[in-house]
């Protein structure tokens, strides 16, 4: 409710003698600050992940304003706390850009959520910047991907664990949502087209904070035993690979039996338990914090001062906010506007450097180029690089390994402006930018 509303609210309940009315001082807006949402889970299954995102952008945004601001002006953050709430997402990122008057936002971790969102942002045309490793199958004018598609990611993992490791049985395991589901369709359809027989891929689906793990890890420990190297790719999101880990050391499945590649765990995420059940075990990401660069070691000196802790670890959505926010300030400062419209035509083709010693580029297809990085999982909660592409991979919006989409593109520039654009039939299949 407006501040009019909430001040009749109070008055009327105090005067009932219900509650004792308390001094009610309107916030009122700062017209010499540009406005940055944050849309992070704080709290539910997802804080384990994301608290610390929503960290990582009052950093940038501090660092930003010790730099002058933006166009002349300071930046101010705008926190709310999705709380692992996908529908209660929508209607907060529905306050942050009507009420609060953002003009970009910075947020979501599943893509449940940013598909709850995306309509609101299409509707009241404001920008997403969304950081994390997510299925592809997608590109939305108002939206810049600057985590991982598949192809920066899940596929490269499997090339390597078949590779390098000789896996020929697969075991595809996730949480029971969009990302998992559709990059395991995409998995599944790839490992078919490389020859593998449909018996030797398990898949399997678990609930969001899934916690008993015992019967779907003797499944997983049975399906290995039967004479073929065998793999787990994990799409297990949020605070569910706590007991899932420590179930495959509670059954005795090692890293060099039956090796997991994680696509949601990283530094954040083990920095919270026993990394003792985890050792050996991998995981696919763009970054780790163990990457030794200037960029990335003076970044994490200021991240640790900015925090207050010389432990506080780094990760992988960490570095895509830093590259979404640092393209978007490039953006604005092209575009000498915050406007949405503005932001979308200066973004494209614009470069900031990554944090592993390259350059992140902003496709026209609104996702970004990457490098792809296999960690080995030590007893520190650290990652020791085992595997990297030896050149940066641009995202794909769509996937070439399934029939329906091969044939897609995305270019939000003109004259194809559009996020699904069909090269066989020279049309675009959904909606088409503004003119």
């Amino acid at each position: 409710m407006n501040f009019t509303r909430a001040k009749s609210a109070l008055l009327a309940a105090a005067l009932a003698g219900s509650i004792s009315l308390p001094m009610v001082v309107p916030t009122m807006a700062q017209e010499d600050t540009i406005k940055v949402g944050i849309l992070h889970s704080l709290s539910g299954t997802m804080a384990i992940s994301e608290t610390t995102l929503k960290d990582t952008m009052l950093f940038l945004i501090e660092q930003q304003n010790a730099k002058g601001g933006v166009l002349g002006k300071k930046l101010e953050p705008v926190v709310v706390d999705i709380a692992s709430d996908w529908p209660l997402a929508a209607e907060l990122a529905r306050q942050l850009i009507e009420v609060d008057g953002v003009d970009a936002v910075f947020g979501c971790w599943t893509s449940v959520c940013r598909k709850s969102v995306l309509p609101v942002f299409e509707e009241l045309n404001s920008l997403l910047f969304y950081p994390v490793q997510y299925e592809g199958e997608e590109s939305q004018r108002n939206v810049f991907y600057t985590g991982a598609s598949p192809n920066q990611q899940a596929i490269p993992a499997v090339d390597y664990l078949a590779d390098e490791e000789g896996v020929e049985r697969w075991v595809l395991a996730g949480t029971d949502y969009v990302y998992p589901q559709t990059t395991n369709k995409i998995l599944e359809q790839y490992l078919l087209d490389k020859g593998v027989a449909k018996e030797d891929i398990m898949i399997n689906y678990t609930p969001f904070g899934h916690s008993d793990w015992q019967t779907i890890v003797s499944d997983i420990k049975a399906f290995g035993s039967e004479g073929k190297k065998t793999a787990v790719v994990s799409t297990i999101n949020g605070d569910a690979n706590v007991p899932f880990y420590r179930e495959l050391g509670n059954q005795g499945i090692k890293a060099e039996d039956i090796p997991v590649v994680a696509f949601s765990v990283g530094e954040e995420e083990l920095s919270g338990f026993d990394t003792t059940p985890l050792v050996g075990h991998l995981a696919a990401w763009n970054y780790f914090m163990s990457v030794d660069t200037p960029e990335n070691e003076a970044f994490i000196a200021d991240w640790q001062k900015f925090i207050g802790s010389d432990t506080r670890v780094t990760n992988d959505p960490m570095e895509a906010h830093v590259i979404g926010f640092n393209l978007w300030v490039k953006a604005v400062e092209a575009a000498g506007s915050t406007e949405a419209d503005a932001v979308i035509d200066s973004i494209v083709g614009l470069e900031t450097p990554n944090l592993t010693g390259g350059v992140a580029k902003m496709l026209p297809n609104h996702h970004i180029t990457k490098p792809v990085l296999i960690g080995e999982i030590q007893d520190d909660g650290q990652f020791f690089v085992v595997w990297e592409t030896e050149d940066l991979v641009p995202g794909d919006a769509w996937s070439d390994f399934l029939p329906e989409s091969k044939m897609l593109e995305a270019d939000w520039t003109a004259p194809v402006n559009c996020g699904n654009y069909n090269t066989e039939t020279k049309s675009c299949g959904g909606a088409v930018a503004a003119q």
